[in-house]
């Protein structure tokens, strides 16, 4: 009783006085810590009560191997299962669950699959621990073969079971499966309460069929709060306030009060779509029903005032939250950051060390990128001096923060001696560094990193192979591209979505193109955008017009959304080939038949289309008339078609357009230097040399190479 109302002190006082103890009594303590979230204490009195001479029964396990789980003390763990075995109760059905869950949420998968594997018979609680560790650890494909194979030995299904199937659709993006898997249910006449049903709507929202979750959820019978909380924290991550607002209103008109979860979904969307007035609404509605004193909902009302620029209302929120964790301070200084009050981000910082508050890891990253915002070298400096002395010198998140800032400074060699001086470095450390070489142009050095993590013993992740093999695309080193591409397919990440689109750019680029269609042949099955736009761009790139537009008409039949970059790669390499009409229609679909809103991209590659092929006023009135101020590289597009097409006064209107905006930019002299030279101009060529030299503006010379 007492520790079913969570009074653990009356539980250890009454304990600590009884004359006799017995196993119920042991396990009645050990059950009743780990309820309560005192996982230690209760691994602590399992200990004790074995020292004592008792031998554990499977309650008194299985609320042992549950606080293992959810400490994830995987060496405590094993040692149980070994007694386990050692007392021979390895094929009781609930010991034998707990074991599969306690190596599942452990991470463990392959030992969860071994104790599975290994037991004479199954009940459905070993069924459903098994098929739920695969759904948590990811292996959506292996949850659902094993729900499969579950039904073809007629094992009885329970809800517990398909929510774990649910999960496993969930993580898998399959609207088909999970259609199938909620037929079965029906077709069952599966006893689902609240819970399950919740489970069922978030799976359709995460596999894309919105309307589906919504048509459930409107004709569920009893609403709990957390059929609300699923349906709005779904709703709240498209960034539809108006939506997420109109369901809130409808939950409030019931009665239901909602909790810190539901204002935490409100309050991401509010903050997604930066809509002031709601966030005063919600603030007035936080203070009124007392959630102001919830640590996570004052956070997320600092940070969603912050995204609207309101970081005065942000601070005064902050200040009056009265037991401030360090997630509030991460979130105003985050809040600071974001608005460019850098110096009011350090001052904060300075702040929360004058009251010893201990920053963390995010805290720092944070930081660090406030300085990058504000170009303050000095400061970040500082603030590693500031890091070392915090002892986070060595923790992974940091270092790798670290080394990218300095890469970003174009400070490439001090990112280095950070690298080489740090003793444990973990993948993202090393990731960090491959980037800083390929962001710095030092892409055989970014090679020669990847050589000595390989060296040590070590495998890339799919980030580090990704980085190294753009920068083999950047300097179109295809001997080094084949080598890498070798690496991928042995470390099987050769249907990872960013490996893969780099190994199709960097054959495209290296000239390959036929290696780049065997690459996206691999791969493609997956279905995913951005391997579609880099064939795209990759056909573009040798001018392939027709291969480009099949793989344009593929991605419609796979019902993928093409994005903004697929259309400037179409457009641009019907530019190249003066498809000019053809251009006009690829760029009118964006929003006649997308139903987008064209982005500055896709106007400039219009202009490059327009200038290129000679239709140089539609260029200008494309520039006059799009809802963006027109950038350096838009100019230059107008610019080089007055060069191609030797249209020397709108060449010079133009250029005087373009030197407002970057005064010393080397190739606008170049550009209007040609544009004389083509229509005979000789003397005006020399003129504008003349400027470039009383400018100081410099020329520098290309350079080519070629791969032996």
């Amino acid at each position: 009783m007492y520790s079913k109302c969570g009074v653990l002190d009356c539980c250890l006082k009454l304990f600590d006085e009884m004359p006799e103890r017995n196993l119920v009594s042991w396990t009645s303590m050990i059950s009743g810590f780990i309820q309560n979230g005192e996982f230690e204490s209760g691994l602590e009195f399992y200990v004790e009560m074995i020292g004592c001479g008792y031998q554990p029964n499977e309650f008194s396990l299985g609320s042992v191997l549950r606080g293992c789980a959810s400490m994830e003390a995987i060496g405590f763990g094993s040692s149980v299962h070994s007694f386990v075995l050692k007392i021979g109760i390895g094929n009781n059905y609930f010991v034998a669950s707990s074991i599969i869950y306690m190596y599942a949420k452990c991470g463990v998968i392959e030992a969860a699959e071994m104790v599975f594997e290994c037991m004479d018979d199954h009940d459905v609680g070993c069924w459903n621990a098994m098929i739920g560790g695969y759904a948590l650890n990811g292996c959506s494909i292996q949850a659902l073969e094993l729900t499969s194979l579950m039904q073809r030995e007629r094992v009885v299904m329970d809800q517990f079971t398909f929510m774990s199937a649910i999960k496993g659709c969930s993580l898998l993006g399959d609207p088909y499966l999970g259609k199938e898997v909620h037929g079965m249910i029906i077709r069952r006449e599966v006893a689902f309460n609240s819970s399950g049903v919740n489970s069922v709507i978030d799976m359709y929202f995460k596999v894309g069929r919105k309307d589906y979750g919504l048509k459930i959820f409107n004709k569920m019978r009893d609403k709990d709060i957390i059929s609300w909380n699923t349906v709005l924290s779904n709703i709240a991550l498209d960034g539809n306030a108006r939506d997420a607002m109109s369901l809130f209103s409808r939950m409030l008109l019931i009665g239901l009060k909602p909790n810190h979860v539901t204002f935490l979904s409100i309050l991401r969307s509010c903050g997604l779509a930066c809509d002031i007035y709601l966030c005063f609404q919600l603030h007035s509605l936080v203070y009124r029903l007392g959630f102001l004193a919830e640590s996570v909902v004052a956070n997320s009302l600092i940070d969603v005032f912050c995204r609207c620029g309101e970081y005065e209302i942000a601070r005064s929120i902050f200040d009056s939250v009265f037991v401030k964790d360090i997630a509030a301070w991460n979130e105003m200084i985050l809040g600071y950051k974001l608005n460019g009050c850098t110096k009011e981000a350090i001052n904060l910082f300075s702040t929360l060390r004058g009251m010893k508050i201990e920053a963390n890891e995010i805290t720092f990253s944070i930081l660090l990128g406030a300085c990058l915002d504000a170009k303050h070298l000095e400061i970040c400096r500082q603030i590693h001096g500031t890091i070392i002395r915090s002892g986070f010198g060595l923790h992974g998140f940091v270092c790798s923060s670290l080394i990218s800032a300095y890469a970003r400074f174009g400070k490439c060699d001090d990112s280095f001696n950070f690298f080489n001086e740090t003793e444990r470095l973990d993948s993202a450390s090393w990731g960090a560094m491959v980037s800083a070489f390929v962001l710095g142009g030092r892409s055989f050095e970014a090679i020669a990193i990847l050589n000595r993590l390989m060296e040590a013993g070590e495998y890339p992740d799919e980030f580090i192979l990704g980085s190294v093999i753009n920068g083999c695309a950047n300097i179109t080193a295809y001997h080094q591209t084949k080598c890498i591409h070798s690496v991928v397919i042995q470390t099987g990440f050769e249907k990872h979505v960013c490996v893969a689109s780099a190994v199709i750019d960097a054959y495209a680029k290296c000239g390959d193109i036929e290696s780049s269609r065997m690459a996206f042949s691999c791969s493609s099955r997956n279905y995913d955008t951005v391997l579609f736009n880099t064939m795209i761009m990759a056909y573009a790139h040798h001018g392939l017009l027709a291969e480009a537009i099949e793989i344009f008409e593929k991605m419609k039949l796979a019902n993928l959304q093409p994005t903004h970059a697929t259309f400037v790669s179409v457009i641009s390499l019907c530019s190249h080939l003066g498809f000019v009409d053809l251009g006009c229609r690829f760029f009118d679909s964006i929003s006649l038949v997308y139903k987008m809103v064209p982005s500055a991209e896709n106007f400039g590659s219009l202009v490059d289309l327009f200038s290129r092929n000679g239709f140089l006023e539609d260029a200008k009135h494309v520039i006059e008339v799009m809802p963006f101020v027109p950038w350096p590289a838009v100019w230059r597009s107008l610019l080089n078609g007055c060069r191609i097409h030797g249209n020397r006064n709108m060449g010079e209107w133009v250029s005087k357009q373009l030197l407002q905006i970057v005064p010393e930019n080397n190739a606008t002299y170049a550009l209007l230097r040609n544009v004389y030279k083509q229509g005979g101009s000789w003397d005006d060529a020399a003129k504008v040399g003349r400027r470039m030299l009383e400018q100081g503006v410099q020329k520098h010379p290309g350079c080519s190479w070629i791969e032996i």
